[in-house]
């Protein structure tokens, strides 16, 4: 194999679940099929690397200083949703009729990884509470260890200055028959479960 073919599929690799067959595969097809697209597909990767950033105010991917949903007027600013990714942050607009505006952590706190607060923006989110606009802060992290760590601390930091937090509720899916929900989810359901209306 060239040295150029076995660069191209190491390179494959970076994208998360490739392993080596599959890299191997996608590096055959492009250059068996699809030359032109692996052209296209290398300018417009090497054009995103270098001209998208983040957001100034709430850390989304951004090719201006200011994304669309931050500048927008539309939206209610007194409503900061806090997510851990961009993918987290797009799954909520799409899924949901939610207006408010966000704050992307690009991360959460899992301190045997070196990812303490300042390396998540929560300093930024501090500066933004301390703006006083926002009323309530809908904390949206996954509902993993490291993820309902990181819902305290932001919730004490919403408390800090006078924000409500509140939390997405977790639990039994809809759909779902509860003999084959795991146990900590049906245990965090029955624990959080609240009055009907």
């Amino acid at each position: 194999m060239s040295s150029l073919l076995e660069q191209l599929i190491e390179a494959f690799r970076i994208l998360p679940g490739v392993g080596q067959k599959t890299a191997q595969r996608m590096a055959y097809h492009v250059l068996e099929r699809e030359r032109e697209g692996g052209r296209r597909l290398a300018a417009v990767l090497a054009d995103a690397v270098e001209r998208v950033g983040h957001c100034e105010r709430c850390r989304d991917f951004s090719e201006a200083p200011v994304c669309a949903t931050c500048a927008s007027q539309a939206r209610d600013r007194h409503q900061l949703c806090v997510v851990e990714s961009p993918a987290d942050r797009l799954a909520i607009e799409q899924a949901t009729g939610y207006r408010g505006l966000y704050f992307v952590l690009q991360g959460r706190l899992s301190p045997l990884d070196g990812i303490g607060p300042r390396e998540i923006g929560l300093d930024r989110l501090a500066q933004r509470l301390a703006e006083g606009e926002v009323h309530e802060l809908i904390v949206a992290t996954n509902p993993t260890v490291e993820g309902e760590a990181t819902a305290h601390y932001l919730a004490q930091i919403a408390r800090q200055h006078s924000v409500r937090p509140s939390r997405l509720a977790h639990g039994v899916p809809l759909g779902g028959e509860l003999e084959y929900v795991d146990r900590g989810t049906l245990s965090h359901a029955f624990g959080s479960r609240s009055e009907m209306e």
